[in-house]
């Protein structure tokens, strides 16, 4: 149980003590092997379950001997068992030890003591020697003289001298100790394993002291004493471990102290219960009992007396620490003494140091102080004690809800929420405006604390104050729901973001689902008539509250996954997907009967249809309302109605992907939606020919502007469900080609027709690729589909030099994704059956789409520059630069494609240095692209991309003129050491 050598020097002591009187000092020596030290403990966490096993059993071998001494002798054997090492046996061997070690204290104390100060050597990874010297009296003048901590650079060594009374001891130590790893901050489960174990011993060896030795003036003197010096050390390992060794002993002691204080309360009652019998034994036993309690009472002042001692010797030097884990140990232990003993540390002499370290620079520090706070205000009986405290916090704590660290800004906002449901008059109504707002965070967990502060200030309030919905009737609920809904509605328009519904509603759902998920009130709010029940919504509040129930339904169908909106649980469970299937089911119930009614009210609104027309995408194709195919035909015929009207883009997009959705099954209710569907795009397709009919005669196009409405109208009609369904079979290919060989100078037709034009031929190409394994069934088929590409791509060529930018535009990206789309489809190709035949583009077609890429997506800065005079905003700048970074992706796309040869990426590689913060991410991976087809034909690339920069600089030089497109030398040779730094490994790409 103890070290020999440990054993062995108390004991000499022991008797030096005993044999002479005269001596004023006497020593022992406490040496520590490197199999004891903090290195041991990093090798024995390996062997932990085989330890815990062994020591188990040396501890029962222990306590065999013990029984039977007598009888066996003392022969055998037993193994020795330090206080170090039951770290490593668990709770129960533990306990089991400290009880021997207290036996053992009770016998010689000396040797106990210096064995549990070589305890907390150890723990600290100390590989040195500890040595004892007695002194006689604390109050020597010459002790304070004596206390050093110094190095000797010749030895190598370092000393610390400290008193632990009845000790001087001396720790001795190599000078590379603070470059060792000691157990607390180990990386990994060795580190929290043992910070768990030390803790737990801690508060075993306080446990089972607190009814003997712990009352001694012996154990705990010495004990304080040791880690008030240690703490104190310049040492961190000594400093950290004892810290945390005396904020831990301290919370020990709160919870003695807390159980003397219900025994003094029990015997207190106790009292009051005997003063009220009329016996002649009453006044023995009230004797007794006002005994008992004042005996009580002198051991919980001596632990607050040992309470004050450490905080003041430990605590008040240390929560300032250069360390921040030190910081956080001794903020974190200090709210769970205010929560624990309200009586001692619940005030303003406490609270203050929370307020401060809630400035500290490290997030641990100021989330342990937000942590503390909240065990404080969730207890009612402590909330008077804090009045002071949040007058006095609160600007800090409201700043603290936008702190750079996710789980500050959480744990705060949580931490406020408890504070305005104490208090109404805490938050001023400034406050919560502020605090409010924060339902827009971009950090889900943030948003959602903001969230549940909005449901309980504002929504939780409105209605009628019963208690349970269940004791309220339907007619009340509706009232109730409404009146919330209304304040929702408020609290938005007020807000004045009016494109993050969504967002709102998510930050909502987690506490006011039942609200959000309330379908059927949302939907009799809208339909209800405003003249039969009192005034209704205005038509923004309709407009917020149909966004409302939309962003309902797609939380409810999909869950809380937003774009720009990180911290989202993103594995659901067993239970939440049940609840997310009983949700869709509900939703699918309800919008197939409801929404062509709303459809129907709100036809006038393209807004209102364009996200009503969105809700089927969630329906659940399982449920068995959803093969419903009355509802299916109401609802089409709806749709229809609807795109009768309106040919907006985000009405038309809606429209097109909920057909898509209502007709992708094998049902009846599937066939129906596809049926209605085939019949939408033949009246459009039957329309259209016979405006086209009109307006192309010969080679011009002529049309009225009403004509010319009514053809583009159809066309961005069949454009956009062409994005989603497949309409090859309606030919739309022979009846738009002819649009592109008009001439603009010869009649052409209007630039906005040509945009959809090209737009749904690109569809039409892209689409016939992607299935040619189901339609090229014969090598006919195979060479028309070529010749359609053949001719999309020269009607698309014609088009790079049309006089709108728009169209240039538009020609140049179906182009490149035709293109590309053609090459994936050889890639996956299957030889057994036909495919697409090969096209490989022209030359003049590769040098038009190359010149294109050099001319309008490496615009120089003074085209910039005139574009900023001529005053385009920031948006429209953002809008533009997006747009040339699609055009340059689509053309580096050919290129790591082998549509284009790979030497015409040199026209691109050049403007690397020079737009590296425009374009720099899209050419580097590009470059990565290239070198991954070929090392050899990238390197060529590359060097040839440097061959024309020095062309350009050298012709320029020699003609004397300045262009502002050439770059210089410097950059060119920048260029160079940039494409050198690329190639990676010199001695692996060697011969690149």
């Amino acid at each position: 149980m103890i070290p020999e050598t440990t054993a062995s020097a108390a004991t000499r002591a022991s008797k030096q003590r005993k044999n002479s009187h005269d001596e004023a000092n006497s020593s022992a020596a406490v040496n520590q092997s490197e199999d004891e030290s903090g290195n041991e403990n990093r090798q024995k966490s390996a062997r932990r379950r085989k330890k815990a096993h062994t020591g188990s059993e040396n501890v029962k071998r222990k306590r065999a001997k013990a029984s039977g001494s007598s009888r066996a002798g003392g022969s055998e054997h037993v193994e020795a068992v330090t206080l170090f090492q039951v770290l490593t046996m668990g709770r129960g061997a533990m306990q089991t030890v400290i009880d021997d070690w207290i036996e053992a204290y009770q016998k010689d104390r000396d040797t106990s003591l210096l064995d549990l100060i070589s305890f907390y050597i150890q723990c600290s990874g100390c590989k040195g020697v500890v040595t004892a010297e007695m002194c006689q009296s604390g109050e020597d003048s010459e002790l304070r003289s004596k206390m050093v901590e110094e190095l000797d650079e010749v030895s190598g060594l370092q000393y610390k001298k400290f008193l632990a009374f009845p000790w001087i001891l001396t720790v001795t130590w190599p000078l590379d100790t603070d470059n060792v790893d000691y157990p607390l901050i180990q990386s990994g489960p060795e580190g929290r394993w043992f910070f768990s174990e030390f803790c737990d011993f801690m508060s075993v060896l306080v446990s089972q002291c607190q009814h003997s030795v712990i009352f001694d003036s012996y154990l705990m003197n010495t004990l304080i004493s040791l880690l008030t010096e240690l703490s104190d050390s310049l040492v961190r390992a000594f400093r950290h471990t004892c810290t945390l060794a005396a904020v831990k002993l301290l919370s020990s002691l709160v919870a003695v102290a807390l159980s003397l204080s219900v025994g003094i309360e029990n015997s207190q009652k106790l009292y009051e219960v005997q003063k009220r019998k009329t016996r002649q034994r009453s006044n023995v036993q009230h004797e007794r009992i006002e005994k008992k309690v004042t005996e009580l009472q002198g051991k919980r002042a001596e632990i607050e007396s040992m309470m004050d001692i450490l905080f003041k010797g430990v605590f008040l030097k240390r929560y300032r620490d250069v360390l921040p884990e030190i910081r956080s140990i001794c903020m974190e232990e200090l709210g769970l003494w205010m929560k624990l003993y309200s009586s001692a540390f619940l005030n303003d002499s406490y609270l203050k140091y929370m307020g401060w370290m809630m400035h500290d620079k490290i997030p641990d520090v100021r989330l342990k102080c937000v942590l503390g706070l909240q065990g404080l205000y969730v207890d009612p009986q402590l909330l008077p004690k804090l009045d002071l405290f949040t007058s006095r916090f609160k600007d800090r704590l409201i700043s603290m809800t936008l702190d750079k660290d996710n789980e500050v800004a959480v744990q705060t906002m949580k931490l406020l929420l408890l504070i305005s449901r104490t208090s109404d008059d805490a938050l001023s109504p400034e406050d919560y405006q502020q605090l409010l707002q924060l339902v827009y965070s971009s950090q889900r967990p943030l948003a959602a604390a903001a969230g549940e502060l909005l449901f309980s200030r504002l929504l939780n309030t409105a209605g009628p104050t019963s208690d349970t919905e269940d004791e309220i009737h339907k007619v009340e609920v509706h009232k109730q729901h409404t009146s919330r809904l209304k304040a929702l509605l408020q609290f938005y328009q007020e807000s004045e973001l009016h494109k993050h519904v969504v967002y709102l509603v998510d930050s909502l759902w987690d506490v006011g689902a039942a609200l959000l998920k309330d379908w059927p009130t949302l939907t009799s709010i809208l339909l209800q008539d405003p003249s039969s029940q009192g005034p209704g919504l205005t038509c923004a509040q309709q407009t917020v509250l149909v966004e409302i129930l939309v962003a309902s339904v797609r939380q409810a169908a999909e869950g809380p996954s937003l774009a720009g909106r990180s911290g989202a649980k993103k594995v659901m469970n067993a239970k939440e997907r049940k609840i997310q299937n009983d949700d869709c089911t509900k939703l699918t119930d309800h919008f197939l009967v409801v929404l062509p009614k709303l459809l129907s009210k709100f036809s006038e609104s393209s807004d209102c249809v364009a996200s009503l027309m969105k809700i089927p995408q969630f329906f659940l194709p399982e449920c068995p309302d959803s093969d419903n195919t009355q509802a299916v035909s109401a609802l089409t015929a709806e749709m229809e109605t609807v795109l009768e009207h309106h040919a907006g883009p985000s009405v038309l997009e809606a429209a097109a992907r909920t057909s898509l959705s209502l007709s992708g099954g094998g049902t009846a209710s599937s066939a129906t939606a596809r049926d209605a569907r085939d019949s939408v795009v033949q009246s459009w397709v039957d329309q259209l020919t016979a405006l086209l009919g009109d307006a192309l005669k010969g080679d011009s196009f002529s049309a009225d502007e009403e004509k010319t409405g009514d053809i583009l109208a159809k066309l961005k009609k069949l454009r956009a469900f062409h994005n989603c369904h497949n309409l090859l079979r309606w030919n739309l290919f022979e009846l738009l080609s002819p649009l592109l060989s008009v001439e603009s100078s010869e009649g052409g037709a209007p630039p906005e027709v040509l945009l959809e034009v090209l737009q749904c031929l690109s569809s039409c190409m892209i689409w016939s690729l992607s299935t040619s394994t189901d339609t090229l069934t014969s090598r006919e088929k195979a060479v028309a589909q070529r010749l359609q590409l053949r001719l999309f791509c020269e009607r698309g060529h014609h088009c790079l030099s049309h006089s709108d930018p728009r169209v240039q535009q538009q020609a140049f990206l179906g182009v490149c994704d035709v293109l590309t789309a053609h090459s994936f489809q050889l890639q996956v190709w299957d030889p057994s059956c036909f495919g697409p035949l090969l096209y490989t583009p022209s030359p003049k077609l590769q040098r038009a789409l190359s010149t294109f890429v050099c001319m309008h997506v490496f615009t120089g800065p003074d085209c910039e520059s005139q574009s900023g005079v001529s005053g385009n905003s920031e948006e429209e700048r953002l809008e533009e630069l997006h747009k040339r970074r699609n055009m340059l992706a689509a053309f580096c796309k050919l290129i790591v494609h082998r549509v284009l040869e790979m030497s015409m990426a040199a026209e691109v590689f050049i403007y690397y240095m020079k737009y590296y913060n425009e374009f720099g991410d899209i050419i580097k991976e590009t470059m990565c692209r290239t070198r991954q087809m070929d090392k050899i034909e990238s390197a060529r690339t590359l060097v040839l991309c440097l061959q024309q920069l020095l062309v350009r600089l050298k012709r320029e030089q020699e003609s004397g003129g300045a262009h502002p497109g050439v770059q210089t030398f410097t950059s060119i040779r920048e260029l160079a050491r940039r494409f050198a730094l690329s190639l990676g490994d010199q001695f692996k790409f060697r011969t690149a």
